[in-house]
């Protein structure tokens, strides 16, 4: 799994990439990459793709992804929206990414997560059914960690 890595499909061809928001592959060895070559990763496609849309995208920048995402094999793609809390998702039926009548609830083949969509927010729910903790959870639970090594006397930021 990564975030913002630049992903070349085509040998030779820098000009062919995207940098999704976040992608995972499975079937390749874990380790740092500076970006994902496709050709030297046994020619495996990321499986899911997710994009984050934020003020700066346009509808024709999003129809440019989609169309990349569905050229070069992705399996699962999703497209989240949290100013409107949707999200939009794509599965790969035959040789095409097909979209999903509804995501809400829905069950990704590829990773086993359900995504949930409550009135603020979305919910991506674990495989054991618990869901993954927000941005603010996990900050919340390292200050609480970190006020609690201070009180034992303990430097959280010694190596």
């Amino acid at each position: 799994m990564a975030g913002d890595l630049l992903w070349y499909p085509v040998e030779g061809r820098p000009d062919i990439r995207r940098a999704p928001d976040a992608l995972v592959v499975f079937g390749r060895p874990k380790g740092y990459r500076g970006s994902y070559m496709q050709w030297r990763e046994d020619q495996i496609a990321p499986q899911v793709v997710f994009e984050v849309l934020s003020s700066k995208n346009t509808l024709s920048e999003m129809a440019r992804k989609l169309e990349f995402y569905d050229l070069y094999g992705v399996e699962e793609y999703y497209l989240y929206d949290p100013e409107r809390n949707d999200l939009s998702g794509w599965l790969r039926q035959g040789e095409r990414l097909r979209p999903l009548e509804t995501v809400d609830g829905w069950l990704s083949p590829r990773l086993g997560v359900r995504f949930a969509l409550d009135p603020q927010e979305l919910q991506i729910i674990r495989p054991d059914g618990r869901p993954f903790l927000s941005f603010v959870e996990v900050y919340q639970r390292a200050m609480l960690l970190t006020e609690r090594l201070r009180a034992l006397g303990l430097d959280p930021d010694a190596g």
